[in-house]
């Protein structure tokens, strides 16, 4: 084989290496493309059908965190005798029941987000502790000790619900 035959058949080849390498690149750049525009459209399918449940779940974590902030709370579980214990246990248990009545929400959240909500009912209920420690003798006054502790600190059903706040509108 000659030189020339050599060139002669590399000229041959070239044209037919060359366009075969640019139809594998547009093939390849085709089926990634459609994967990604499958990938989306079953993800678009899927948020249509996950996002009303998510929201509900955030809504009712919301109320949640608005039942158990301290002020409402003390207003709406009245405490049914002047025992400051039996007050005290009326109140966590209320706290309790109403987050067992929401656990099921946390799988439809993130996982910091139901953390920052479970320390914000734990605060809750350390802060009820907290002013059932005081030399308060009744109920009615377990009641104001609780309200007057609250009044000075941010209540941490508040922290944690700006969070939701702000988790929910990262979902848009």
């Amino acid at each position: 084989m000659t030189s020339d035959q050599i060139f002669q058949l590399f000229a041959y080849l070239l044209p037919s290496i060359v366009t075969g390498a640019i139809a594998f690149y547009f093939f390849r750049m085709h089926t990634n493309n459609e994967e990604g525009r499958r990938r989306f459209l079953l993800h678009k399918d899927s948020q249509k059908d996950t996002l009303p449940v998510r929201l509900q779940a955030y809504e009712r974590m919301a109320l949640f965190l608005e039942r158990i902030a301290i002020p409402s709370l003390v207003v709406r579980v009245a405490p049914k005798s002047q025992d400051k214990d039996a007050y005290e246990n009326l109140l966590i248990k209320s706290i309790e029941t109403e987050f067992d009545h929401n656990l099921s929400q946390q799988i439809y959240m993130t996982d910091e987000c139901w953390n920052i909500i479970k320390a914000a009912k734990n605060a809750t209920v350390q802060m009820i502790r907290k002013a059932a420690m005081s030399q308060s003798e009744t109920a009615d006054k377990l009641r104001e000790d609780i309200l007057n502790d609250t009044m000075e600190k941010a209540s941490p059903s508040a922290t944690a619900l700006s969070f939701v706040k702000r988790e929910i509108g990262e979902l848009w």
